[in-house]
């Protein structure tokens, strides 16, 4: 009997057991938050948002938006005594509420039997509340007509009237009043707060009448919010020390990719090419073509430069990113491929056995025209140079990732004012001196990121920011679906991290340490960086180098809104700057501009 009881009892756990996990499994993530009722849903778990059947609509409640419909300001804008930038002022409160309570969030739904051509309707439910009574207490939701929560409303519409919201248009960098003709034609256009304005963005001459004393309430609150914005030279910027010089580009400043090999580092590059007289060694994740770099690597195979080429195959064959490797594999005598799993990821190159061009740039239109943010340095030192041609000899013979041996010379050296410590994965293990860097820091860390996977990185960044230590971290927002990405376990943990909102990549894999130490290279923060891919790391310990640089990661800070410590934007949508309109699938999904929904 007592068997039969305990035979019993394990049959009903185990079967609300699998209930729970059948009602798990029957959850979707909110990928897309469109407006505060209209969201992308991910029901097939592809991580992609399916136009036809995935625009899912909060049943039975409307609420305020920062494109309000016209039937809504019919309705309601006399009704509520607003106007309409009033509605599009609360629409903004309204769109970070959405974010804040749903997006990324696992839902259930219950199905309606409406459906409209925009979507589908559903009772959407998260943490088994219905989204629907969470919208309508909160003070930006309508249900049936009327506000239900009177007291939140009135809150929010006081703190609405304080947005001082503007329209930019990133083609033009004007700003316009929410109410302007020209802002509201801009294709290229954001809302947003006048302090989250780019210094260097200019009124339009139409909606801001400079006699209009409103208009000088704006411009001298412009002045107040970004007046401690680092004055970097636009669209990038430069330091020198001697024998190093390290690049930066602005993303905030490229939001399309070009071919003309304007920025700092491809003429830099351009000019090493010409300059050279015997040799250049490329180790390059790949080749896309810009027409610039070719006829110089053409003019030095003429003048009888020998020119010898690695790249990595795997991507290539598999996803097509680069697809002028054999442009340089001919101008090569000899070339090299990595079609292994792992990647050779690298982006370096040795002229004459004496300067070493290197950092996170791949050779592409993304990485040339400073589209993506990135972080290059150009070293002349034979001794460095030496230790490259070291690592690039292994990999043209054909050894790769762990087939590598690690270099038994110095990997330290003293150049001018700085000490450059160089680090090749996976042979050396580079994490761990990071790891020492962050353990031993005194003031601060920051780090402009590609992405975070890295366990033990990660863990004592933690440990760090315990300590006092200030540590900030800007991450690209694609990278936010990664797998193994960090990025909330750090902000679970209290560590200040922003995504970033620009069309480009943040493509940067750089860290920053007490105006001492700057950390630099092709490798990423995680597993794969440190142990299986070919990759190098410089850690360059110059107060000069580290100033400047913390000066780049400060301007950036400023210019991505403090509302993306919460949360993360897509890489394809209206909030990320520029990103529907530069004809880029930013989010790799098959899907360009106003093919994806949430651009159209």
């Amino acid at each position: 009997m007592k068997n039969s009881l305990i035979s019993i009892f394990l049959i009903i756990i185990l079967g609300i057991f699998s209930c729970f996990i059948t009602y798990q499994n029957q959850k979707s993530e909110v990928l897309e938050v469109y407006t505060p009722t209209k969201f992308g849903i991910d029901l097939n778990k592809d991580k992609i948002i399916n136009t036809d059947k995935e625009i899912i609509c909060a049943d039975g409640i409307e609420s305020f938006s920062l494109e309000p419909s016209e039937d809504f300001l019919d309705k309601y804008a006399n009704k509520f005594n607003l106007s309409k930038i009033d509605i599009i002022n609360m629409g903004y409160l309204a769109q970070e509420f959405s974010q804040k309570n749903i997006l990324h969030k696992k839902v259930h739904l219950k199905l309606t039997n409406k459906i409209s051509n925009e979507c589908k309707y559903a009772d959407i439910y998260s943490d088994n509340t219905n989204y629907k009574n969470l919208l309508a207490q909160s003070g930006f939701g309508v249900y049936n007509g009327e506000i239900l929560n009177k007291d939140k409303y009135e809150k929010e519409l006081s703190n609405s009237k304080k947005l001082n919201l503007v329209i930019l248009n990133h083609h033009s960098n004007k700003y316009h009043t929410l109410d302007c003709e020209y802002g509201q034609k801009a294709h290229d256009k954001v809302i947003l707060p006048i302090r989250y304005l780019p210094n260097d963005s200019k009124p339009c001459k139409f909606c801001h009448n400079f006699e209009n004393k409103k208009h000088k309430i704006y411009k001298y609150k412009l002045n107040t919010d970004i007046i401690n914005l680092p004055k970097l030279p636009p669209p990038e910027i430069t330091i020198t020390d001697g024998n190093i010089t390290i690049y930066h580009t602005n993303f905030t400043q490229h939001l399309k990719p070009d071919s003309l090999c304007k920025t700092n580092e491809c003429i830099a590059l351009i000019n090493l090419i010409n300059n050279s007289k015997e040799s250049i060694d490329i180790a390059i994740y790949g080749y896309d073509e810009i027409a610039n770099v070719t006829t110089a690597l053409t003019n030095a195979k003429k003048r009888g430069v020998n020119i010898r080429f690695i790249y990595d195959e795997n991507i290539t064959k598999n996803q097509n990113f680069y697809k002028s490797n054999d442009i340089i594999k001919n101008l090569s005598s000899v070339y090299q491929s990595d079609s292994e799993n792992t990647i050779m990821h690298n982006k370096f190159v040795i002229f004459d056995d004496s300067i070493v061009f290197t950092g996170s740039m791949n050779f592409s239109k993304t990485g040339f025209s400073g589209y993506d943010q990135n972080d290059t340095a150009v070293i002349r030192s034979k001794e460095i140079a030496r230790l490259y041609k070291k690592e690039f000899e292994q990999m043209l013979g054909g050894k790769f990732h762990k087939a590598k041996s690690k270099h038994n010379n110095s990997h330290i050296f003293n150049i001018g004012n700085s000490i450059v410590e160089i680090y090749f994965s996976p042979q050396d293990k580079s994490a761990k001196r990071i790891v020492q860097l962050i353990n031993n820091s005194q003031k601060y860390i920051y780090m402009p990121i590609f992405l975070i996977t890295h366990k033990d990185i990660s863990n004592a960044l933690i440990l760090a920011n315990k300590k006092g230590i200030d540590v900030k971290i800007i991450m690209d927002s694609n990278s936010t679906f990664t797998r193994n990405t960090k990025h909330e376990f750090l902000r679970k943990n209290n560590i200040a991290l922003k995504c970033e909102n620009y069309a480009g990549k943040l493509h940067s894999k750089s860290i920053i340490i007490d105006d001492k130490y700057v950390i630099m290279g092709s490798m990423n923060f995680s597993n794969s960086g440190e142990n299986k891919n070919d990759e190098n790391m410089l850690i360059i310990n110059n107060p000069k180098f580290a100033k400047e640089f913390r000066q780049v990661f400060e301007y950036l800070w400023k210019m991505i809104p403090d509302k993306y410590l919460k949360y993360c934007p897509k890489a394809e949508s209206p909030e990320s700057i520029g990103s529907c309109f530069d004809g880029v699938d930013n989010n790799f999904n098959g899907l360009i501009d106003k093919q994806e929904a949430v651009c159209k």
